[in-house]
């Protein structure tokens, strides 16, 4: 596989020692008062919003839970008081922090406060107190691309993409594997945000995208504003977080999507209980913690029954997205005919499929 410096990064951190697991107490359901750290607002229809929706779930299933939040913190710094907070004041035993940013500083509050549990969504680092989550995203993502594939007559697809790290890159590689396996000549034309939220500058993007000949756009951020460039545009979009469509009622396809509640409502059990321990939680289609939205009315039936037995592939084990032979950019072989690639090495990914049109910047 190829190796970068950001891919020697993720995987270096990706071997730091946890150490054992150690006993932790049951904790009554009415104390552990579980804090829900948010890098964008509720309203934001898409990352934040789904998490807030799987939040509310997780406190109708335990009744006397008392979930508190905190929405729109920078990644960096500005988590720290937040973090002390929900300790101190909210008395928080269990603490989500919700965007890959947020990770070295959980890690640094988690040790002073070896009695409270922390969940970092996204990240890559654990230790005794800290434990990770995140979704096999990369398998709707997939689908998703074969439903954008299939939708476009021009073969230029676009792509309004967030943050040039692993997560975002794998996805891109992901939607364009699916793009590729009905579409073999189509290429999909990355433009980064920089941002995970902004909605003008989305917008923007996928004008951009649009304007350069794209006829299908796909997105990773944040809001529904590439659906509401797209709609205005009469280009089809696939959304992204949640379903999308009412942002473009005409235009959406599907999106690849988040059920949240798959994940906190386990650890907020486990925290219960006594049972929790530090480790990696990465859930897919099989579990139910992501999925795709319903079609729009513009995919056809063969579309669908494309989509169908390629998830019925992926959920039965059978194959999984990232199963060679896969080119990258220069068209040079990274995973062999029959190779999949691990999990670390899908996790840390830091090149790009053959048929993406960008670069990852440093």
């Amino acid at each position: 596989m190829k190796r970068r410096g950001l891919f020697l990064l993720v995987v270096c951190a990706l071997l730091l020692a946890v150490g054992p697991a150690v006993a932790r107490e049951p904790v009554p359901v009415e104390e552990i008062n579980p804090g829900f750290i948010y890098i964008g607002p509720v309203g934001d229809g898409g990352w934040t919003y789904m998490q807030e929706m799987g939040r509310l779930k997780v406190d109708q299933e335990f009744p006397g839970l008392k979930g508190t939040i905190v929405e729109s913190v920078p990644e960096g710094p500005a988590v720290v008081p937040v973090l002390e907070k929900l300790i101190r004041q909210n008395k928080s035993k269990l603490i989500f922090a919700c965007s890959f940013g947020y990770m070295d500083f959980v890690i640094d509050v988690a040790k002073k406060y070896p009695d409270v549990t922390f969940m970092h969504v996204s990240g890559y680092k654990r230790a005794e107190n800290v434990g990770t989550l995140f979704g096999r995203m990369y398998q709707p993502r997939y689908l998703s691309g074969l439903v954008a594939g299939s939708m476009s007559k021009s073969g230029n697809i676009g792509y309004v993409a967030a943050h040039p790290i692993p997560e975002v890159i794998r996805m891109i590689n992901a939607f364009t594997l699916g793009v590729r396996k009905v579409n073999p000549e189509a290429t999909v034309k990355v433009v980064w945000l920089f941002s995970w939220f902004d909605p003008g500058k989305e917008k923007e993007a996928a004008k951009a995208l649009i304007d350069s000949g794209c006829d299908v756009l796909g997105m990773h951020a944040d809001t529904g504003a590439v659906a509401q460039a797209c709609e205005e545009a009469g280009v089809y979009v696939v959304g992204y977080n949640n379903d999308m469509s009412k942002y473009a009622p005409k235009m959406h396809l599907t999106a690849p999507i988040w059920n949240w509640e798959k994940f906190f409502g386990p650890i907020v059990k486990q925290v219960h209980e006594g049972t929790w321990k530090s480790e990696a939680i990465w859930w897919g289609l099989k579990e139910g913690a992501v999925g795709l939205a319903p079609f729009g009315s513009a995919v056809p039936e063969e579309v669908k029954k494309l989509v169908a037995d390629e998830h019925s592939r992926i959920v039965s084990g059978e194959w999984d997205v990232f199963t060679g032979p896969i080119k990258d950019q220069e068209s040079v072989i990274q995973v062999k005919e029959g190779q999949r690639m691990t999990d670390d090495e899908v996790w840390s990914m830091g090149w790009f499929v053959e048929g993406v049109l960008g670069t990852i910047p440093k």
